[in-house]
């Protein structure tokens, strides 16, 4: 049985533990600054095991010598931005979490390869891949397949027909500068241009973008977790049963769509090697420029990232 670490037992972090186990595809050593919290979300989850029909390990811990040999390394802890808080203090204090964490898991999973789901998701991605020196397949964040699943909802909610039926792309950043790819939506292999009002499509889009903060004032208090933690174990299962499932990843480019040196949604084939090809769409002028936006909009995140801390 392979082995997933999932660091932080939060909402997100246990979630995607029990989709993990649900589907049967690795034991789970769930990780926690705070004793007594994994150790009792553990023990919840193994006894859903019985009418769940799996089998599956999972420890709870708060030790990292718990964690070892681990086949992939799930980055979810982390602080969501509080009032009074600038972006500045949610991005330091995140990158501080990210970067201790990252570095004792890798000391104990020298092999493993890591998915950061902490938010800001592509700096934090960034931020691991210098923290590990690991090759860039072995790195990659978690948001593409989340706000792409968002996408196809609203559009499935808005035709009314299946979400199963409905394909679509978002790529760039995880946030405001996120780009919907509507020129390859479809539904059944029918461009979703011709079945969509531009004016509705407008507002789905700003809807995708928005996502995750509709969710926010909704809840009042917390954030989504049941839609990141099925992304997650999403991306689990095409990398452990090397399915080499295309889908929307936070990657570093090596020179594709013209971008090097960040960490980027955009389309990707995962597998057991993790990353094993970045796939170059032919997207519209429009398209391509939003993903430069994006793309700039990173870099200026990664940069401050750097002068806040001391060593990166």
């Amino acid at each position: 049985m392979s082995k997933v670490v999932v660091i932080g037992a939060g909402n997100v972090g246990a979630t995607a533990a029990q989709y993990i186990v649900d589907r049967k595809l690795a034991d789970v050593v769930l990780i926690d600054i705070v004793e007594g919290l994994p150790q009792g979300k553990a023990l919840d989850l193994l006894q859903a095991g019985s009418p769940s029909n799996h089998d599956c390990s999972i420890i709870g811990t708060n030790d990292y010598a718990d964690t070892k040999d681990a086949d992939i390394v799930v980055m979810t802890a982390g602080i969501a931005r509080k009032p009074g808080m600038s972006r500045d203090d949610l991005l330091k204090t995140n990158a501080n979490i990210v970067q201790s964490a990252i570095k004792e898991a890798h000391k104990y999973s020298p092999n493993a390869i890591f998915l950061i789901v902490t938010n800001p998701l592509d700096v934090m991605t960034h931020l691991a891949l210098k923290t590990t020196k690991l090759p860039m397949n072995r790195v990659l964040g978690m948001a593409g397949v989340l706000d792409s699943a968002r996408f196809e909802t609203f559009i499935a909610m808005e035709l009314k027909v299946s979400v199963k039926d409905v394909r679509a792309l978002v790529l760039g950043g995880h946030g405001d500068l996120m780009v919907p790819v509507t020129s390859l939506a479809s539904v059944s292999g029918i461009p979703l241009l011709n079945l969509i009002k531009p004016d509705v499509l407008s507002n789905l889009i700003k809807r995708t973008q928005d996502g995750g903060a509709e969710i926010v004032s909704l809840l009042k208090t917390g954030s989504a977790f049941y839609a990141p933690g099925a992304s997650v174990a999403f991306m689990v299962e095409s990398i452990l049963r090397d399915q080499n499932r295309l889908m929307t990843a936070s990657v570093c480019p090596g020179g594709e769509y013209g971008l090097k040196d960040l960490f980027i949604g955009l389309p990707c084939v995962l597998g057991r090697s993790g990353v094993k090809k970045i796939v170059e769409l032919d997207l519209t002028t429009q398209e391509m420029g939003d993903l430069n936006k994006s793309a700039a909009a990173i870099k200026e995140s990664i940069n401050k990232m750097n002068e806040l801390l001391v060593a990166v």
